[in-house]
């Protein structure tokens, strides 16, 4: 489907949920959402003392191989999986997102996060659906990663995945952005010109993913999990991933 054509969709699709599930889903994905998103960045903090990530045109090229080629594309593709499936499929689908990281410190991020999130949304806003959900993965003994507590919420809620997925692709680039303004470091509105380029990328992803499953999961952003190694052994860190 051509992007336009998955844009307008996708704006139809917003623009009919409802008012409550829009709420939700800008109070979940917001970068004050009390999961440590602000401490990960991803391999990123390497890739700036490597050289590899130096400037905007740099970052976004980094950025876009991620999302299109390595953990972005799993991520979101993980989402809309879960957010599918049935419970068998679902426990099936979690599993596998728990162990595709490609370094401890990649799953640190991955698993914490998803943790803190399941464990914030299940109080602010309880509901059966998510509970019951969680209560399978501990009878199976399986640890949320982001992707899969956001899909349990929002399947929880009855949030629409078409208006779920770039937004939630919008906020994972977001983080990974505000690291690099810190870490380059690059000027805010830097920042923001590297957000407005990638809004290409997040439609087509997005619109990929809906399409998607298990049998197409893969990673070929080798240089993301070569820096997220690298990471482990940096000397002067400031961030966790």
């Amino acid at each position: 489907m051509p992007i336009a054509i998955a844009m307008t969709t996708t704006t139809t699709i917003i623009m009919n949920i409802k008012p409550a599930d829009l709420l939700r889903l800008q109070s979940w994905l917001s970068p004050t959402f009390p999961i440590g998103a602000f401490s990960y960045s991803h391999g990123l903090e390497y890739a700036v003392e490597a050289g590899l990530v130096h400037d905007r045109a740099s970052l976004i090229d980094w950025l876009e191989a991620d999302l299109r080629h390595g953990s972005g594309r799993n991520e979101v593709i993980f989402l809309a999986s879960a957010m599918a499936a049935d419970d068998a499929v679902f426990l099936s689908v979690a599993e596998l997102a728990a162990v595709s990281f490609a370094s401890s410190e990649l799953a640190l991020e991955g698993l914490s996060q998803g943790e803190a999130f399941l464990l914030t949304v299940m109080r602010a806003w309880p509901n059966d659906a998510v509970s019951a959900r969680r209560n399978l993965l501990r009878e199976a003994d399986i640890a949320p990663s982001l992707a899969i507590a956001m899909a349990m919420a929002c399947a929880g809620h009855g949030i629409e995945p078409a208006a779920v997925l770039p937004l939630y692709l919008q906020a994972w680039l977001a983080n990974l952005i505000n690291a690099a303004v810190r870490l380059v470091p690059l000027g805010q509105t830097d920042g923001q010109l590297a957000q407005a380029a990638m809004e290409d990328a997040v439609m087509s992803m997005a619109q990929q993913a809906r399409t998607a499953g298990p049998d197409d999961l893969g990673s070929a952003a080798v240089m993301v999990d070569w820096a997220s190694m690298q990471h482990e052994n940096q000397y002067t860190r400031l961030f966790r991933s």
